[in-house]
């Protein structure tokens, strides 16, 4: 069985940091793109971050670039997301995806559309 394992992060306040983890268990994904995405109660679920297998090419939302680092480990199956200067409004329930396939320039990796496996999330709140 495949599953996305999430660990990392709790309560903060604005400002701090927290390290969210996210460990592939059953398969591997080293040639896939893998991602954070986050959600709040009624909204949509929300692009963060993504890394193409290489850990070379990274994305982030504009909300959060400059603040949150994505990295991974492939020897390891895993992704890490880093997020220093945490403010209220990133306060949600984040959310681990990975690509099966191979990844591809063609692909909108903002979209949760691209991924097919997910993490069961980890609660982020910021305190002010």
């Amino acid at each position: 069985q495949v599953q996305l394992v999430q660990s990392g992060g709790g309560l903060v306040q604005a400002g701090k940091s927290l390290t969210l983890s996210c460990a592939a268990v059953g398969r591997t994904f080293s040639s896939g793109v893998m991602g954070w995405f986050r959600q709040t109660p009624g909204k949509a679920r929300e692009f963060v971050s993504a890394i193409r297998e290489t850990g070379d090419i990274k994305y982030y939302s504009s909300s959060v670039e400059g603040r949150f680092t994505i990295s991974r480990d492939n020897a390891k199956n895993t992704v890490t997301l880093q997020m220093d200067n945490l403010k209220p409004e990133d306060t949600a329930v984040y959310l681990c995806a990975a690509d099966s396939r191979p990844s591809s320039f063609e692909n909108n990796y903002r979209s949760t559309g691209e991924y097919d496996y997910w993490g069961r999330g980890t609660q982020v709140t910021v305190s002010s």
